[in-house]
């Protein structure tokens, strides 16, 4: 496929995602912190059926929402169904993953300096992710562990933290974080295709028919729609986590993503147990310090380059190294223009860029991408000689 076209296709499909993202968990929030703040019917008895109440204002409107234990007596003639916004997120990521990881393997998704893997092996290790870690969460929900929170969650933890040290010793590490991210992303859309909506039609038909609704239908659906609810900002952070080399580049970088999944786990349940009228007061202190920690043991090791070392060998360095995709011309197939503009074609910009170089380069080592085009580590503590040096242009 030619680039300039690939690239517009991904723009499109990353652009709908977001966009279907964007709405299926802002429906995600709003519906858990609707189930927090149902309270009991403020005036007269509660009705056998109803669980709660609420009630809200929001745009010059105020708005009633009942809560139903089960069902109402009979159902009306419009119901609103939540469902499109996560199957339309899933497919999306998915052709996304396709056109940026599976398109061009070669790219983001093997790395030869981690292992030198077969293209299409590496593709289905990826879709194999998917599938087989879709069947062991949906045999684990149905177990009798499944009926055990807390539990739970310490053996999801471990089986996604061992996830993703796995792909993290196959893939590139930007890819090894993308496919923790779409194995979540799984996991909360096929919730709602294979467990929520299904139980949920299967309790509306028995309604028509005039039955009573089998309530384990309702628990099931509510159990996945709990898991769904602390995947979330995970996920989320998986999903900007491209943007931060200080995580993925990392040489642990899978201990990076579980301590910071952790921490968004962690605020998440802060958030509800605020919704429930629980006040918890070390939840977010805990997850603040967290953050500080994972800051402090990430920083990188210091290797000082001992010999001499000029401009003159960082320019080589950098044209070999460098140039091959940040040029005014590029040669590489992968980009047809420079990314995100950045180009070292002239001395000035390789000295106005050494700060960035040097994060890239050197301490988190994720440029060249990929390493295609072959520096070395001597390469590598010539430039942080350099820049520490005072990246002089001389």
């Amino acid at each position: 496929m030619d680039v300039q076209v690939a690239d517009w296709l991904a723009l499109t499909v990353r652009w709908l995602h977001v966009i279907f993202g964007v709405a299926w968990i802002g429906t995600s929030f709003y519906f858990n912190w609707l189930n927090n703040q149902i309270r009991p019917v403020e005036d007269g008895p509660t009705p056998e059926r109803v669980d709660g109440e609420l009630w809200s204002v929001h745009g010059g409107h105020f708005y009633q929402v009942v809560k139903y234990k089960v069902a109402p007596e009979r159902l009306p003639r419009t119901l609103h169904w939540f469902k499109y916004e996560a199957y339309f997120t899933w497919v999306s990521g998915f052709v996304l993953l396709c056109l940026v990881y599976y398109l061009e393997p070669t790219a983001f998704l093997v790395d030869s300096t981690v292992l030198a893997l077969h293209p299409h092996v590496a593709i289905a290790i990826g879709v194999g992710t998917l599938l087989v870690g879709w069947v062991v969460y949906h045999l684990l929900c149905k177990s009798p562990l499944g009926r055990h929170p807390v539990p739970f969650a310490i053996v999801g933890f471990a089986l996604m933290t061992g996830v993703a040290y796995g792909l993290s010793e196959v893939f590139g590490s930007r890819a090894a974080y993308i496919h923790v991210g779409a194995l979540i992303g799984t996991l909360m859309a096929w919730n709602v295709f294979f467990v929520i909506i299904p139980n949920q039609k299967i309790v509306v038909d028995a309604m028509s028919k005039g039955e009573e609704p089998p309530a384990h239908l309702g628990a099931a659906a509510s159990q996945r729609s709990l898991h769904n609810n602390y995947f979330t900002l995970p996920l989320l952070f998986i999903m900007v986590s491209n943007h931060y080399p200080m995580t993925f580049g990392h040489a642990q970088s899978w201990a990076i993503l579980a301590g910071l999944s952790l921490v968004g786990a962690g605020v998440r349940h802060w958030f509800n147990l605020r919704g429930k009228g629980q006040n918890n007061v070390w939840i977010l202190p805990v997850a603040a310090a967290s953050m500080i920690g994972l800051a402090l043991v990430s920083a990188p090791e210091r290797h000082e380059y001992e010999g001499e070392v000029t401009f003159a060998m960082v320019r080589d360095i950098v044209e070999r190294r460098c140039v091959e995709c940040h040029s005014a011309q590029p040669t590489s197939e992968l980009y047809p223009v420079a990314p995100q503009g950045i180009m070292f074609d002239e001395p000035q910009q390789i000295v106005d860029r050494a700060a960035r170089i040097h994060n890239q380069v050197v301490v988190n080592q994720t440029m060249p991408l990929s390493n295609l085009t072959g520096i070395t580590d001597e390469e590598r503590a010539i430039v942080g000689a350099w820049f520490t040096r005072g990246a002089s242009a001389e």
